[in-house]
């Protein structure tokens, strides 16, 4: 009888004893993160149950505002203790976005019309006075020059225009932040739709 009391009482001791050595376990990095992730949550959710004690509409949305903070914050506490540092879902940091980078995403030939100067004018409206002044006699003639000069300036100047015609290359980017340019070159820049270019003052560059 004495024996099986004895028995019983150190069981009773071990199992006493157990839980607190159990209890002083370090936990895993993943587990403690879990742990401490679940304990969050539990204060989250207390918090957000207060809140409905707010006399106003207002007063619960900047309460439970402040409860997402609280939340938000002891879930970066947990993961900075468990050495988790935020990354993207294939473990890599996540880059900052270039606000310079971009891709090409059309290339446009076009012919665009050259600009006329005075002098084109001027050239063209003596000619065509001179040939005015070729016809007639009195007020005639003199209709025949003014309208000779006028018309003389105005072909002058599309003369010039269609002279200075030149073909224009339009390469249209698209950045990382989803904002658009266009750029206008006099010469074939080479440029293809899917590369990667950045700015490089007024114009664009390889990257």
């Amino acid at each position: 009888m004495k024996k099986n009391t004895l028995v019983l009482a150190c069981a009773i001791a071990l199992g006493a004893l157990a839980p607190a050595t159990w209890a002083q376990t370090p936990l895993t990095p993943k587990a403690q993160l879990a742990a401490d992730n679940k304990a969050a949550l539990t204060r989250y959710n207390q918090d957000k149950a207060l809140c409905n004690d707010e006399p106003t509409s207002t007063g619960r949305l900047q309460c439970r505002r402040d409860a997402k903070t609280e939340y938000d914050k002891s879930l970066a506490e947990a993961k900075a203790r468990a050495g988790v540092t935020t990354s993207t879902a294939k473990g890599t940091a996540a880059a900052p976005v270039c606000a310079d980078c971009g891709k090409v995403v059309a290339v446009s030939v076009t012919e665009k019309a050259g600009e006329s100067t005075a002098l084109g004018m001027i050239a063209g409206g003596v000619g065509g006075a001179l040939l005015g002044n070729q016809v007639g006699g009195g007020i005639g003639k003199d209709i025949a020059t003014i309208a000779g000069a006028a018309g003389g300036a105005y072909a002058g100047k599309k003369i010039e225009e269609k002279i200075k015609t030149h073909k224009v290359w339009t390469v249209s980017v698209q950045y990382e932040n989803g904002s658009k340019n266009n750029f206008e070159f006099d010469q074939d820049p080479g440029y293809a739709v899917g590369d990667a270019v950045k700015n490089a003052g007024n114009t664009i560059t390889r990257r």
